[in-house]
């Protein structure tokens, strides 16, 4: 071992005694200190026998790091525990990244170990019955660390290439909306009716495991401890439990005690008219003058290939079949995966049909589906995409009119929803298969028309009721300029029309109150958590002509230099000085204890 000491990066699994592996119990039995997440560490205390512990709570990742590196580097042997696997989603890559920060090497530096345990995507797979048999893919749908335009081209890539996917983190009580965009994307390209399972805190007290199909899922409870299983397109449901079919069926009778194909016929290519060396041969064979693409030969009844026809028959038969079928052939689920690739993805034919409420598509000669294409945005099976936008009256004006409300009830009809906001924003979800001619219909009707998410917000009070309406040209003019461009985390940009500011802009990211002919600025407030503070004021009096440019000059400074989903206060604070306005830490609350204990 290193004379610098040792970290033990442990993944304990799913948190009851049984399932922690032999090395992790030995790991925490030679360690001297443990550091770790408040809720882990009170799951192994029983296994723990007087070490130090150093417990923190969430967003603390990186200081259990840095604290597990510098008490290492003291000579000391310290677990980094984790629940499942610490290498996925788990503190292993984070304590990586923290050594290479500081130059670390495996020769002459602290040593590492990296204990694997069970990840939930297994214990959980193992309480909903064999969901994860096939290809499979596990997507955090957190993004706190993660852009959402990333995470939504996994969910795309996944579900169009059918694999099982496992979600982690699927929702928290800030994160709501990640859980039913990904729904959305999934029905685009899977049977409304695929298996889904969810199962919270698996092997745990509180363990709750339900079944439930792609279409119904969010009718349930889910949260952050909840992991959501989705199946692939041969995924189905047999007396309560999931399972994937590995493909078996395709060269066995499942149902037989001897089998057609003999041993030392099975791994032959002609027994496996599916696969990349079936592929090579066939085009081999293939005249050069080219030919008709005809489906690959089944395995006659003594494991020869023999060419085959399609009789119209059969054909029928198989458009009459449930879509959901426990035994296809080569030829047939070859055909179903290239009208997969022809459509992106969506299912073809009568599937499709069912989901779009429209008439299957007319064979040809030949027996092809002929596929329609829907509108700009929709999805798979005809179904729009969601879309998703904020509305307002005006930037001070928060009155609509009677036009105005019943356009949105209109757009929303049955299909959607209305939210509205304390930002004085109504947040339109609609199905919609071309977005820019609703958008065109909202301006039409003089709307502010917003996107939702990192984006730069800006608001301002209603000027009492436009009496006060000295500052309402800087509102609009940055509402023109900065309102709905993209930021590295939401922000809002608050505007009070006097000093009284009674709209709280001094508590937003950015605060501007017009007072005595002059504006003051306010920078980095936190109006949440429980260290939630006003802005810092930076400024007294600036010129009318001057407080548009400075804040432009604020939010291209942010815009360049910010981390992805790092918020404005945190920006503020970790670059010092943003356009030449220096930040100073809070100062300290003070805590005083009632005599009367209140």
């Amino acid at each position: 071992m290193s004379p610098l000491g040792k970290l033990l990066v442990i993944g304990f699994g799913p948190g009851d005694m049984e399932h922690i592996t032999k090395r992790a119990l030995d790991a925490l039995a030679e360690s001297e200190v443990i550091i770790g997440y408040n809720t882990y560490v009170d799951l192994i205390r029983p296994l723990l026998n007087g070490q130090e512990i150093v417990r923190t709570g969430m967003t603390e990742e990186v200081s259990r790091a840095q604290e597990a590196v510098r008490q290492a580097e003291m000579g000391k042997k310290v677990a980094v525990i984790s629940s499942g696997d610490a290498g996925v989603y788990g503190m292993a890559g984070l304590v990586y990244e923290v050594l290479m920060q500081k130059g670390w090497r495996r020769e002459d530096g602290v040593e590492v170990e990296v204990v694997p345990g069970i990840s939930a995507i297994q214990s959980c797979a193992s309480l909903l019955g064999a969901p994860v048999m096939h290809d499979a893919c596990t997507i955090s749908l957190s993004d706190h660390l993660t852009p959402w335009e990333t995470i939504v081209k996994r969910v795309e890539a996944a579900a169009s290439a059918d694999f099982v996917i496992a979600l982690y983190n699927p929702r928290s009580g800030r994160r709501t909306r990640q859980i039913v965009e990904t729904q959305s994307i999934l029905l685009r390209y899977r049977d409304p009716q695929t298996p889904v399972g969810l199962v919270k805190s698996a092997y745990r007290e509180r363990q709750q495991v339900i079944v439930t199909t792609l279409e119904d899922m969010l009718n349930h409870d889910i949260g952050m401890l909840t992991t959501v299983i989705i199946g692939n397109s041969s995924t189905t449901v047999y007396d309560g439990l999931i399972v994937t079919p590995r493909g078996y069926q395709r060269k066995y009778t499942l149902d037989a005690t001897e089998q057609v194909l003999k041993p030392h016929q099975r791994l032959r290519t002609e027994a496996e008219p599916w696969s990349l060396g079936a592929q090579e041969d066939r085009a081999l064979d293939t005249p050069q003058g080219g030919g008709a693409l005809t489906a690959p030969p089944e395995p006659s009844a003594s494991g020869a290939a023999v060419a085959t026809q399609v009789r119209p028959q059969a054909m029928a038969a198989v458009q009459a079949a449930p879509a959901k079928q426990t035994e296809a052939s080569p030829a047939s689920l070859a055909a179903e995966a290239l009208s997969r690739l022809a459509v992106g993805g969506k299912l073809p034919g009568e599937a499709n049909a069912r989901w779009s409420g429209q008439a299957p598509a007319a064979q040809s000669a030949v027996g092809t589906a002929t596929v329609a294409t829907t509108g700009k945005a929709s999805g798979g099976f005809g179904k729009p995409a969601l879309f998703e936008v904020g509305v307002s009256p005006g930037v001070g004006n928060k009155k609509f009119t009677a036009r105005q409300m019943a356009l949105l009830a209109e757009v929303a009809s049955d299909d959607g929803e209305l939210e509205y906001t304390p930002d004085h924003q109504i947040v339109l979800r609609v199905p919609c298969a071309d977005p820019e001619e609703l958008v065109g219909r909202l301006r039409d009707e003089r709307f502010i028309v917003m996107p939702i998410g990192d984006v730069f917000k800006v608001k301002a009070c209603d000027f009492c009721n436009m009496e006060k309406d000295d500052a309402v040209p800087v509102a609009e003019h940055l509402q023109v300029v900065l309102g709905g461009l993209q930021a590295p985390k939401e922000t809002s940009i608050a505007l009070n029309g006097c000093g009284m500011a009674c709209y709280g802009a001094v508590l937003e990211d950015i605060g501007i109150v017009y007072r005595k002919g002059g504006y003051d600025l306010f920078l980095g407030g936190k109006k949440f958590g429980r260290n939630a503070h006003a802005a810092q004021p930076v400024a007294e009096g600036i010129p009318g002509d001057q407080i548009t440019d400075i804040v432009e000059n604020i939010i291209a400074e942010y815009k360049e230099k910010g981390h992805p989903n790092e918020r404005f206060h945190k920006f503020f604070k970790r670059v010092g000085i943003v356009a030449g306005f220096r930040h100073e830490d809070a100062p300290a609350t003070v805590e005083v204890n009632a005599v009367c204990g209140d």
